[in-house]
């Protein structure tokens, strides 16, 4: 995948606005008219969740404010939903911006990772196992609902 530079260059066939189209299925865990929150395919740790704006932007810098406070009030949300499911305070907030950061998919995402930085498992190392997520994506959902 090549290198996108700014929302001017944003790819709209991208995997993360192809699941926002609805063309590939998520796990959703919480979806508004902004945003959009679900569970990673190749998670680092178990329950890791990505929370997405539905507005084309490649990294945090080409988001209006008012979809980045959208995303921000999403994350709040599924923290509390991740560290009532999980038993945990720890989570690992990450976003990545470009490439050389380590960005793979070019629309702006954060990962919320109910883990310790120390035990974090490496991304895209392999793929979870579905059913697991779709259990995971309910657990958090009910919890954000309650």
């Amino acid at each position: 995948m090549s290198e996108q530079t700014s929302a001017n260059n944003y790819d709209n066939d991208n995997i993360i606005a192809k699941i926002i189209r609805g063309e590939i299925p998520c796990h959703k865990v919480y979806e508004d008219d902004k945003t959009l929150a679900f569970m990673d395919i190749m998670p680092q740790a178990t329950g890791h969740v990505l929370v997405v704006p539905k507005a084309a932007a490649v990294e945090l810098s080409d988001l209006a404010l008012e979809d980045a406070t959208a995303v921000i009030s999403t994350a709040k949300k599924v923290m509390q939903a991740q560290r009532e499911v999980f038993n945990r305070q720890g989570i690992v907030q990450m976003q990545l911006n470009h490439a050389e950061a380590g960005q793979s998919i070019f629309h702006y995402h954060m990962h919320l990772i109910p883990t310790s930085i120390h035990e974090l498992g490496k991304h895209a190392n392999q793929n979870a196992d579905h059913s697991e997520l779709a259990q995971l994506a309910t657990q958090l959902a009910a919890a954000i609902d309650a």
